[in-house]
C-alpha cells in the first residue's frame, strides 16, 4: 500500500470519529481535524499515525475525550495512534463543513452564521455579549430568538426560544 493510501485510509478513521460534546458530528465535519498521515512505525509493520486536532477553544473539556477516541480508533484497525494539538490557525466556526450544519440542524441544535469569504483572520475573538447573528430555529425556521441562557450544554452552545414556535433550541455560537 502506497504512502498516499495509507493516509487517505487513516484520514478516513479518524474523519469518522464523533465529537463527544455534539455527538452528531465527525471531527472532520466539526472541522477540528487538521491532518492525518501515516509513516512505518512499530517493529511489527504496524502503521505509526500522527493525528493533528484543533480544539474549538483553550481548555475545551473534550480535548482528552477527542484524543482518547482518535487513539481507540486506530487500534480497532491494529494502528497506534500518536494525537498532537495545534492551534494555528485557530478553530472558527467557518471550519464546520456543510454536511456538519446540516447535521446539527437535523438534530435540533441551530448552526452558527454561514461563512464570510475574507472576514476571518488573526486571533480568535470570544464574544459573550449579545449575538451578532439571530439563527433561525432549526424546528419552524422562523427567526427572532430570544436567549434563555449564554451557555447550553456545552460552552460552545447557548440556549433559545424561537418566538414564532416558542420551542427551545440550542445554537452554535458562531466563532471568527
Amino acid at each position: 500500500m502506497t504512502t498516499h493510501a495509507v493516509d487517505r485510509a487513516a484520514w478516513e478513521i479518524a474523519a469518522a470519529v464523533l465529537d463527544p460534546e455534539l455527538p452528531v458530528l465527525t471531527l472532520a465535519d466539526l472541522g477540528v481535524l487538521r491532518s492525518v498521515r501515516a509513516a512505518d512505525g512499530a517493529a511489527d509493520g504496524a502503521y505509526d499515525v500522527v493525528v493533528e486536532v484543533t480544539p474549538t477553544y483553550v481548555g475545551c473539556p473534550a480535548q482528552e475525550v477527542i484524543a482518547a477516541d482518535l487513539v481507540a480508533a486506530f487500534a480497532e484497525h491494529g494502528l497506534a495512534a500518536e494525537v498532537r494539538t495545534v492551534w494555528s490557525p485557530p478553530w472558527s466556526t467557518d471550519d464546520i463543513t456543510p454536511a456538519g450544519r446540516a447535521a446539527l440542524a437535523a438534530a435540533g441544535v441551530a448552526p452558527p452564521a454561514a461563512p464570510t469569504p475574507g472576514e476571518r483572520s488573526g486571533p480568535v475573538p470570544v464574544d459573550l455579549g449579545a449575538p451578532r447573528f439571530d439563527p433561525p430555529c432549526p424546528r419552524c425556521g422562523a427567526r427572532g430568538s430570544d436567549a434563555i441562557s449564554r451557555f447550553g450544554p456545552t460552552a460552545c452552545t447557548e440556549l433559545r426560544r424561537c418566538a414564532a414556535c416558542e420551542e427551545p433550541f440550542e445554537h452554535v455560537r458562531t466563532r471568527r
